[in-house]
C-alpha cells in the first residue's frame, strides 16, 4: 500500500497535464473573417467549378467543413434582413431589420434600415447608424468580452450591409460611395482611419474607371455555357461612364476584386491579427445580376461574375494566409439566400399570372371599410405588400382593431392574385405552422404593417406610387455554409442547417457569449 501511495500523485499529475494540454491544443483564432456573398447560389457555384483556380472555391470545398443545404429561418429574404440575421443569430422579429427600408408610421414616409439623421457621413452625404438594429451582434459581444481591445471592421459595396455587419460597437463600417466611388463611412464609428484615406489616394476608383472595361476574364468563361443559351454570340464589353458609373460598377463582376483589395488594405493597415486578442472582419461580396437585370438576358455576365468572385477569394485567402496564417484564422462563407428574380412575361406561355395593384387595392379596401363603419381614412398607407391601418381613427370610433383586420382579411382573400392574407393578430396569436412561423419570423411589431398580403407565385406585385414592379416567386435558392481554417477538418455535411447557427458557432469558437437575442445552438464539432 505504501508503494501505491507514492505512485498515485505522479500519475494524477501526468493525467492532469495531459488533460490540460488536450483542452488547450486548439487555440482561439486571432481573426474571424465572416464572408457573406450577396445572392450566392450553389447551382451556379458548382456549375462553374471547372473554370475556378485552386485557391478559391475549390479550396473552400476541398479543405473546409461544408454544409451543403443552408436556409434562412425567415421569409421575404433580402440583403439587409439576411445580413442582420447572420450578425445577430436571430430573426427580424427580434433584430428589427425587416427589409432595406420600410414605412415610418409617424411620417408615413419610407425610412432606410441604417438611416440616422443624428450622424453625418464621412466622405458621403448619407447619414447613418445601426439605430434600428435592436440587439447585439457578434462583433459587439467580442468588443464587450475583450473590454474594447478587439478590432472589429465591416467592408461592403453597400451601406446597409456594411453597417449591419459591423453592429453597434465596431471600429468602422466602410462602403463604396456610389456617387464618388470613394470608400466612406459614418461619424457614428468615428473618423476614417488613415489607412482608408491612404488606400483611396493611392488608387482612386474614379481614375481606374477612366480606362477600365468589363470583358470576359477568359475565352473559356465566354464560351462555357451553363445556361440554355449556347455560347457567347457577342463578347460583352462594358465601360463605366456617366453619373451612374459607380453604382453600375458595384453590380459588375469587377467589384469583388475591388473589395478584396480594400480588405487586404484593412488587414495590412489596421493592425488586425497582430496580437493574440481575437479580431473580427465582416466582408460582403456580390454575386447578383449586372445592374439587377435578369440572368436570362445577361448569362455570360453572370458566369464571369462567378469566375471573378473566385479570383477575389483566392486573393483574399492567400493574403490572409501570408500575413497571419490560416491555422490562426477562421473563415466562414455563406450567402444572403435570395437572388434577383426574373421579370419575364409569363402570359405567352399560358402560365397563371396577372398583376396585383397594391395602391388600388388599398383604396378599394378603404371604401369597403367606410361602407361598414362610416366615413374616414381607415387605410393610412400601403408599402410593398403591407397595409397600415389608421389606429387613431379606429380608437376615436371605438372600433376593435382585431375586428377591422378580420374584415380586411375577408375582402382581400377574395381578390385575384392573393394567395393568403396575414394580419398582425394572426401572426402573433394564431396557430403555429411551418409556413406561418417563417412569415412571423420576418414580422416586427414596430416596423411592419398591420396586414400582409401574400401575392400568388407568378403574379406581379405593382405599386403605383413607387413604380415597384416585381414578379413573385417562392423558389428555394440553394446555398452553402463553409468553414475554413483554425484546424477545421474537411467534411461535407448534407443535413440541413439554418443560418442563425453561424453567430453562436463563431461565438463558441471565440469563447465569448453569443449575441443577446440569439437562442440557436452552435453547430457541433467546433468547440475549443
Amino acid at each position: 500500500m505504501r508503494h501505491i501511495h507514492y505512485i498515485f500523485p505522479p500519475l494524477i499529475a501526468m493525467l492532469t497535464i495531459t488533460t490540460a494540454e488536450a483542452q488547450t491544443e486548439k487555440e482561439v483564432p486571432r481573426v474571424v473573417v465572416n464572408i457573406t456573398i450577396d445572392q450566392l447560389r450553389s447551382d451556379y457555384l458548382n456549375a462553374f467549378m471547372p473554370m475556378y483556380a485552386e485557391g478559391g472555391f475549390k479550396r473552400l470545398m476541398k479543405n473546409g467543413r461544408v454544409y451543403n443545404h443552408a436556409e434562412f429561418p425567415q421569409s421575404n429574404l433580402n440583403r439587409a434582413s439576411c445580413i442582420a440575421t447572420l450578425s445577430t443569430g436571430t430573426i427580424p422579429y427580434d433584430h428589427g431589420i425587416i427589409s432595406d427600408q420600410w414605412l415610418d408610421r409617424k411620417t408615413l414616409r419610407p425610412v432606410g434600415c441604417v438611416d440616422d439623421e443624428r450622424f453625418e457621413g464621412t466622405l458621403t452625404a448619407e447619414k447613418t447608424s445601426p439605430q434600428f438594429l435592436n440587439v447585439s451582434t457578434i462583433g459587439d459581444e467580442l468588443k464587450v468580452a475583450t473590454e474594447g481591445k478587439s478590432l472589429v471592421y465591416s467592408i461592403s459595396p453597400f451601406r446597409d450591409a456594411a453597417v449591419l455587419g459591423a453592429g453597434h460597437a465596431a471600429d468602422g463600417a466602410f462602403w463604396m460611395n456610389h456617387l464618388t466611388g470613394r470608400w466612406c463611412g459614418s461619424t457614428y464609428y468615428g473618423n476614417l482611419p488613415t489607412w482608408v484615406t491612404a488606400t483611396d489616394r493611392s488608387n482612386p476608383l474614379d481614375e481606374q474607371l477612366k480606362n477600365l472595361s468589363w470583358q470576359p476574364l477568359s475565352d473559356l468563361s465566354g464560351n462555357f455555357s451553363y445556361f440554355l443559351q449556347k455560347g457567347m454570340n457577342k463578347p460583352f464589353d462594358y465601360k463605366f461612364k456617366g453619373d451612374h458609373r459607380f453604382s453600375a460598377f458595384s453590380t459588375s463582376g469587377l467589384v469583388n476584386e475591388h473589395i478584396s483589395q480594400f480588405a487586404l488594405a484593412c488587414l495590412n493597415g489596421s493592425g488586425i491579427g497582430n496580437d493574440d486578442i481575437t479580431d473580427y472582419l465582416f466582408i460582403t461580396y456580390y454575386a447578383g445580376n449586372y445592374e439587377h437585370q435578369p440572368v436570362s438576358e445577361k448569362p455570360m455576365e453572370m458566369q464571369d461574375t462567378y469566375l471573378r468572385l473566385d479570383k477575389a477569394l483566392v486573393s483574399l485567402i492567400d493574403g490572409i494566409e501570408k500575413k497571419i496564417g490560416l491555422d490562426k484564422v477562421l473563415i466562414v462563407v455563406t450567402s444572403t439566400g435570395y437572388s434577383d428574380e426574373e421579370t419575364t412575361d409569363l402570359s405567352p406561355y399560358r402560365i397563371p399570372t396577372g398583376t396585383f395593384y397594391m395602391n388600388r387595392t388599398a383604396g378599394l379596401l378603404n371604401m369597403y371599410l367606410m361602407a361598414i363603419f362610416g366615413q374616414g381614412q381607415y387605410i393610412e398607407a400601403s408599402y410593398g405588400n403591407e397595409i397600415y391601418l389608421n389606429h387613431k381613427l379606429l380608437e376615436s370610433k371605438q372600433l376593435s382593431v382585431a375586428d377591422v383586420m378580420e374584415r380586411c382579411q375577408e375582402l382581400l382573400l377574395q381578390s385575384d392574385g392573393v394567395k393568403d392574407v396575414y394580419t398582425s393578430q394572426r401572426l402573433l396569436l394564431g396557430a403555429w405552422t411551418p409556413g406561418i412561423s417563417r412569415i412571423r419570423n420576418s414580422y416586427n411589431p414596430k416596423t411592419s404593417g398591420d396586414i400582409l398580403v401574400q401575392v400568388a407565385p407568378g403574379w406581379r406585385l405593382y405599386n403605383e406610387e413607387t413604380k415597384d414592379n416585381r414578379l413573385v416567386r417562392e423558389s428555394y435558392v440553394p446555398f452553402p455554409i463553409i468553414f475554413l481554417g483554425n484546424g477545421i477538418q474537411p467534411e461535407t455535411i448534407e443535413t440541413p442547417v439554418t443560418t442563425d447557427c453561424i453567430a453562436p458557432t463563431l461565438s463558441q469558437v471565440m469563447r465569448i457569449r453569443a449575441p443577446n437575442a440569439c437562442s440557436s445552438a452552435a453547430l457541433s464539432g467546433f468547440s475549443n
